[in-house]
């Protein structure tokens, strides 16, 4: 991982790949956030066991080397896995992306996933010269949605009833950001995209 991905995040984390071996660690670290992701995320009443977690990693890694993507662990300073940041996929051909994440509920609050994102979408438009990058979030989930909001993502509006989780339907706001709008880099960090 070249450039963006491996500039250093807030709250000493950082993004590295994942590897098989981070299968047990993975599955502990949903487990303990069960109760913080199962309202927002339709894959969490599944991942019981570290043989998901193994097939979610294989699958990331598959998703690499198709060039269609890509998940990333981020490791706090120790190397505990702290979150899982990525490219949902990639359209080559309309240069657009979307980027998913979550977060360990104990890892809040620090900047963390606002500057892994951020990297992601520098990536996005510097390393894979796309055009596009969009993120989507359940309207009740506010932390999700500071993300876009604080990297001056534009609003572009609500997909209504957009996702089913257990037995609820979450409209989810659409937020996006393309390249010729993202400020350029000041003192190697990417500022906030001009405008609003």
């Amino acid at each position: 991982m070249a450039g963006a991905l491996n500039r250093p995040l807030a709250g000493g984390c950082r993004l590295r790949a994942l590897e098989e071996s981070d299968a047990d660690e993975l599955c502990a670290l949903v487990h303990a956030n069960r109760a913080h992701l199962e309202p927002w995320m339709p894959w969490v009443p599944s991942h019981r066991d570290p043989r998901a977690s193994l097939e979610f990693i294989r699958s990331a890694r598959r998703q690499g080397a198709d060039n269609d993507g890509l998940q990333l662990a981020i490791v706090d300073e120790d190397g505990r896995l702290a979150g899982v940041v990525g490219f949902h996929s990639v359209d080559w051909r309309g240069r657009s992306t979307s980027i998913g994440y979550w977060l360990a509920a104990d890892r809040q609050g620090r900047g963390t996933m606002t500057t892994a994102v951020r990297a992601l979408v520098d990536h996005a438009f510097d390393g894979w010269g796309l055009r596009r990058v969009e993120i989507r979030a359940a309207t009740d989930n506010l932390r999700s949605r500071a993300i876009p909001e604080r990297l001056a993502f534009r609003r572009e509006g609500v997909a209504q009833r957009a996702e089913r989780v257990g037995d609820r339907y979450h409209d989810h706001v659409i937020y996006a950001v393309h390249a010729d709008d993202w400020a350029p880099a000041v003192d190697g960090r990417r500022a906030a995209p001009a405008g609003g």
